[in-house]
């Protein structure tokens, strides 16, 4: 029965709630042939490449306060760094010259950034890296913010919703944020233009296999450009401090669930994969990911840049880790590849 789902999902991309849901509930049953398929479909459209993103974490300052979030505003425990424009131009420059052709800043909801400033380093990246792709992921902005920075030279934009879920979303963030606020921020970054980037947590607190399945009915009826998943992990300062993290194992079945409902989205492995398990980057690309996010960030600030506890890989060097990284993915008969590596519509 199973089988027969999964041939279907391969088949026409799309199954309903209750038929993702008979295959999550029943994931012990089916794994592995869907882990096959989903490898199968990015071997086919992708080959053995592994596209990469140099992440460049420009700032822990956030407004918000999420239960799950390290950075959170009422976070006390932390201490809170900036880049400046010429720190986070020197981490694109190391990361040129070591391959990556797209960048990726991320941030907290800081105000400290402007629209003025950003369009001005966004504007510098682009002139002096014309072949890459800069990509921000900096939360919740207004349409005029995101249309000035699209304006700019801004390619591609992550927004994780953590949530299809209404009633699940206000167990996960504070009265003063808004479910509908975010979901109007993807649709106005689909309609800008933006290769746009959604994603959840896999076991977040409250989360149910129903709430899962729904999931993968929202990502269709959105169709994105990249799916950014990974295990919930707690973090010591947070409200959601004693709850159970997230495992790989159910995180890499809704990897696969997810390539082959959309066969040509660009699918990271993530960091928190590979610290919820040693192989975790490897088990991600084997379950269909074709993405790895490698930090280009300064060695000094990695480890204040902390969603969750025991990030992997916060002492490294990037020239390290994307050795390290190459080297892993060889191992698995996988190559990193030097390309922008953008959404393509037809593969």
């Amino acid at each position: 029965m199973y089988k027969k789902l999964i041939d279907k999902l391969e088949k026409e991309t799309y199954l309903t709630k209750e038929e993702y849901l008979a295959l999550i509930k029943n994931r012990d049953k089916c794994r592995d042939y869907l882990s096959q398929k989903a490898f199968a479909v990015k071997e086919k459209n992708f080959g053995n490449k592994i596209y990469i993103r140099g992440l460049v974490e420009i700032s822990n300052y956030c407004k918000n306060n999420c239960f799950y979030c390290g950075i959170r505003r009422d976070n006390e425990n932390i201490t809170r760094f900036r880049l400046s424009k010429e720190e986070i131009l020197s981490c694109c420059k190391k990361g040129y010259a070591l391959g990556f052709r797209t960048f990726v800043l991320q941030g907290g909801e800081d105000a400290y950034y402007t629209d003025g400033l950003l369009c001005e380093i966004i504007r510098e990246i682009k002139r002096l890296y014309p072949d890459c792709a800069v990509t921000l992921s900096l939360g919740e902005r207004s349409y005029e913010s995101y249309k000035a920075l699209k304006k700019a030279g801004a390619d591609r934009y992550l927004l994780r919703h953590e949530t299809c879920n209404r009633a699940h979303y206000e167990k996960l963030h504070p009265k003063e944020m808004s479910f509908d606020n975010r979901l109007r921020c993807i649709e106005e970054l689909k309609a800008l233009g933006y290769q746009t980037g959604v994603g959840f947590m896999v076991g977040s607190p409250y989360q149910s296999e129903d709430d899962l399945a729904e999931e993968l009915v929202f990502l269709k009826r959105i169709e994105p450009q990249m799916v950014g998943i990974g295990p919930f992990l707690t973090h010591r300062d947070t409200p959601f401090r004693d709850f159970k993290n997230g495992t790989a194992e159910l995180t890499t079945f809704m990897l696969s669930l997810i390539r082959l409902t959309l066969p040509n989205v660009l699918l990271p492995s993530t960091t928190a994969l590979a610290t919820v398990d040693p192989f975790g980057r490897e088990a991600g690309i084997l379950a269909g990911a074709n993405v790895i996010m490698p930090n280009l960030s300064p060695v000094s600030t990695r480890e204040k840049y902390a969603l969750y506890d025991n990030k992997v890989c916060t002492g490294e060097e990037a020239a390290q880790c994307i050795s390290c990284v190459k080297l892993r993915m060889e191992k698995i008969n996988q190559r990193i590849v030097i390309e922008k590596g953008d959404y393509k519509d037809e593969l």
